[in-house]
């Protein structure tokens, strides 16, 4: 049973979603070039869809055939230009802007009640007293509980306009009244570098799951807080990154590469070739880098390691990346809605272009990547393409490789103790969060007691909590006894981390989670020094 298997689309659909693109919107300086009616196909276009308008014996949505035209001809251009409808347009803009305007808190839709996780720190309702375990129970004059809501409902509810405000009524276990909160919507950060912490004195450590417009700013105050503990060296985590903005993806890569050194050039239909190069800037020019990266690192985490493996710079740790070196430019369509076009192919310093080829179309490109999760055994050094063609020399005389992805300095294969079917199913489903939440609202008290560093130290996942975790799995989904118990050590690490991220964020549940990382155990290896939190 290949348990993790329903949450690949939707890394191809953040894939197609985010990629990599140039983040101005495009707006032709001359727009009779794209608008005029006059040639035959385009006129033969408009002719069809009047008449199925007008003339066909059936009421047809004529707007739907448009749609679909559209979806259909972006898709058998290649895999990555992409029709992003109206109605999903501003969420996708959403999370590559890096914020969004609400009262910053992260939920559940509990037994019919909107019950706080916990409050986003720094964010409105953490400013005004809102705690883990709060319910929700009406905004204004809306009654939010007892609603069947949807998660996208009641967000809709919460947010609004810039400094507005918002009445909540709240319910807090253990008081018998009902609280009244006044929160004033403001910007709410929706964070793409995830976790950054020191592994030991020397070393620390930055995970980036997405290169947003905010990501570059998040990385420089976490570098500034990792290097005032002592961090002379550093781990890159482009693990699951699906990319994003182009323009980030070099920021980041000059941060580790020395002025005037060629970070990329990109290639239109023309053959207009655009180079980028690193500048003067740059906290790790001379350290030591371990950039990490699996089969889900795509786009602009492929320009970063590219970038620095191509400059002879740091090691590359892990698995071969995706495997998309196309660029995508965002094309208003005039009623919302927006295409994400590829204009241009990415190139690495050493001239190497990293996509897969697609020449079998959309729907092989995507069975091959699928059935490379499926099949561990693939990710082994012999499956790599050893080609004279493929093959390309850094200036310091390493082989590397174009036409598939980012092959490793240093390759992690599959270890199925971190990475299995149980493991993947409970890092993605919410099955065990919506456990840890259940766990914790029935002892918040105890556990708000424990502050970050003891709970690091101290707290250890029972046999107690693991059975009753193991009767809720029973429970809720179909699995096996014997498909957890043999994975017991994992849960606990995972249950842990599950307390964390809801006790104390995401970067604690990381620093946890890395105690029993395959990649990060090999980065060790390469220190010779123990790994720490």
């Amino acid at each position: 049973m290949v348990l993790h298997k329903k949450n690949l689309p939707f890394f191809v659909g953040v894939l197609l979603a985010i990629g990599i693109y140039i983040g101005a919107k495009f707006n032709p300086s001359s727009t009779k070039l794209y608008t005029s009616t006059n040639s035959t196909s385009k006129q033969k276009l408009n002719r069809l869809i009047d008449y199925l308008e007008y003339e066909y014996v059936d009421p047809v949505d004529t707007d739907s055939i448009v749609e679909g035209f559209i979806d259909t001809v972006l898709q058998n251009l290649d895999p990555h230009s992409s029709y992003i409808p109206k109605q999903d347009l501003a969420a996708v803009t959403e999370n590559m802007k890096g914020d969004f305007i609400g009262i910053g808190v992260s939920f559940y839709n509990y037994k019919d009640t909107v019950a706080v996780i916990r409050p986003i720190e720094g964010g409105p309702s953490f400013r005004a007293g809102i705690l883990a375990g709060d319910r929700i129970l009406m905004a204004d004059e809306d009654t939010i509980h007892d609603q069947n809501w949807s998660s996208d409902q009641v967000i809709q509810r919460l947010r609004g306009k810039k400094n507005s405000r918002v009445q909540l009524k709240v319910k807090r276990p253990g008081i018998d009244s009902v609280l009244d909160f006044e929160i004033i919507r403001a910007e709410v950060p929706i964070k793409s570098v995830e976790a950054t912490y020191m592994i030991n004195p020397t070393l620390g450590y930055v995970k980036i799951n997405r290169f947003a417009e905010s990501t570059y700013s998040e990385f420089e105050k976490g570098v500034e807080d990792l290097v005032a503990k002592g961090a002379s060296n550093l781990v890159l985590d482009l693990r699951d990154n699906p990319g994003g903005f182009l323009q980030v993806a070099e920021q980041i890569a000059d941060e580790f590469l020395e002025d005037g050194k060629l970070i990329l050039f990109t290639k239109n239909k023309m053959n207009d070739i655009v180079e980028s190069f690193a500048t003067a800037k740059g906290r790790f020019e001379h350290s030591k880098v371990y950039v990490l990266i699996n089969e889900n690192s795509a786009s602009a985490s492929e320009i970063v390691a590219g970038a620095l493996q191509d400059n002879d710079i740091g090691t590359i740790v892990g698995r071969r990346s995706f495997g998309k070196g196309l660029v995508q430019q965002e094309m208003d369509l005039g009623d919302g809605s927006a295409i994400r076009l590829t204009t241009s192919r990415y190139f690495t310093p050493t001239g190497r272009s990293i996509q897969r080829s697609y020449n079998e179309g959309s729907e092989a490109y995507y069975k091959a990547y699928y059935e490379r999760l499926n099949d561990r055994t693939l990710d082994t050094l012999s499956s790599e393409p050893t080609t004279d063609s493929l093959m390309f020399t850094t200036p310091k005389g390493k082989i590397v490789y174009g036409g598939g992805g980012i092959i490793p300095d240093v390759l992690v294969p599959y270890d199925l103790n971190f990475n299995n079917d149980m493991v993947e199913f409970l890092k993605t489903s919410g099955v065990m969060d919506f456990f840890v939440f259940e766990h914790l609202d029935d002892q918040r008290e105890q556990y708000n007691a424990m502050s970050e560093s003891e709970f690091l130290k101290n707290f250890e996942v029972s046999d107690a909590i693991y059975t009753q975790f193991v009767t809720y799995l029973s429970e809720t989904t179909r699995l096996e006894n014997e498909q957890y118990n043999s994975h017991k050590p994992a849960i606990k690490t995972l249950l842990k981390a599950a307390f964390a991220k809801q006790l104390f964020g995401d970067n604690v549940a990381t620093k946890i989670i890395s105690s029993f990382d395959p990649m990060l155990k090999k980065v060790k290896d390469l220190e010779a020094i123990p790994i720490q939190y």
